[in-house]
């Protein structure tokens, strides 16, 4: 286990679309999560059972983006030893520790990973108040971890476990293509953060826990009759052992319902590889579509514009 790693967990993915409202209406009316600010451009939607205050916020841009993937962690004091850490480091910084202004407050730093991805890191952020979820509410309990794709796996994932303090739990390889996927814990969740081989940097999917297998069927079944657009599942992956039902958005971003992801135990833990052409890698029920050129096209979105500029907000 990573002795001095300082960040604890995810907190929220933020998403610049052109068409706000209607990004708004799917995860509102749709995805089943509460929107807690908003001032008609930008919005902050909370999961239910999360104590975050939002874990997802959306922002009208010409670009479709990812605005910032954030991760929390437990101490002001933290936040400026990332940074310093970060800065001798030659990374490159966004704004230095500073007080927070977005809904919860808090205090944190803003940087650029590798291929310009901003990332924010923060600390002393009110905790929101939430509700347990109850049996038969299909509805997020949080969210639960981001997938991107990115054209330069190695160096992302180098990125990620010298800047962040990550560790690999388990990667998928192809015979053909070699690796393609490198999953990646904070803590004891099998994985927050997962790296995809992609064409270019961009979103592969941000997953959405819920409360049990119940609750992911209930959920998976009630996007299918309003016609929201699924491309894969349902189904139990190998690596994580979590469920995974997986959804077009508007813009066309991957969104996933999953639960059970595993919690391993960090100090007897050793990495499997293991070889997704095997289709009980994919998928252990053998439930879902089958993996193929459809679902990963669609995974791959569309080439992240905004690299290397800061959200404005």
């Amino acid at each position: 286990m990573t002795t001095d790693r300082l960040i604890t967990h995810l907190r929220h993915v933020d998403l610049a679309v052109p068409d706000h409202a209607r990004q708004l209406a799917f995860y509102r009316d749709n995805w089943g999560l509460r929107p807690e600010h908003s001032d008609g451009k930008l919005t902050f939607l909370a999961a239910e059972g999360s104590p975050e205050q939002y874990v997802v916020r959306l922002r009208e841009a010409t670009d479709k983006r990812i605005d910032l993937i954030a991760f929390g962690v437990a101490t002001r004091a933290d936040v400026d030893t990332l940074a310093g850490r970060l800065a001798v480091d030659g990374v490159k910084l966004v704004h230095e520790p500073r007080e927070l202004d977005t809904p919860g407050g808090g205090y944190g730093v803003r940087f650029f990973d590798n291929e310009g991805r901003t990332v924010e890191v923060s600390a002393d952020v009110a905790v929101r108040e939430h509700r347990k979820i109850e049996s038969g509410e299909d509805v997020p309990v949080r969210l639960s971890h981001v997938v991107i794709n990115s054209a330069d796996p190695d160096g992302t994932r180098r990125f990620y476990e010298k800047h962040l303090g990550f560790a690999l739990s388990d990667t998928l390889m192809h015979p053909r293509m070699g690796e393609m996927m490198w999953f990646m814990r904070i803590n004891a969740w099998h994985h927050s953060l997962a790296i995809a081989r992609g064409p270019h940097p961009s979103l592969h999917h941000a997953s959405f826990e819920l409360r049990g297998l119940d609750e992911y069927m209930r959920g998976t079944g009630r996007l299918l009759r309003a016609g929201v657009e699924k491309i894969w599942g349902p189904g139990r992956h190998l690596a994580g052992n979590n469920t995974f039902s997986y959804f077009l958005d508007p813009h066309g971003n991957t969104m996933e319902y999953t639960t059970e992801l595993e919690e391993v135990d960090e100090d007897t833990w050793h990495p499997h590889v293991y070889d997704f052409s095997n289709p009980e890698v994919s998928d252990q029920w053998g439930t879902a579509n089958a993996m193929n050129e459809f679902v990963a096209s669609r995974s791959f979105n569309d080439p992240d514009r905004g690299l290397f500029v800061a959200p404005p907000v």
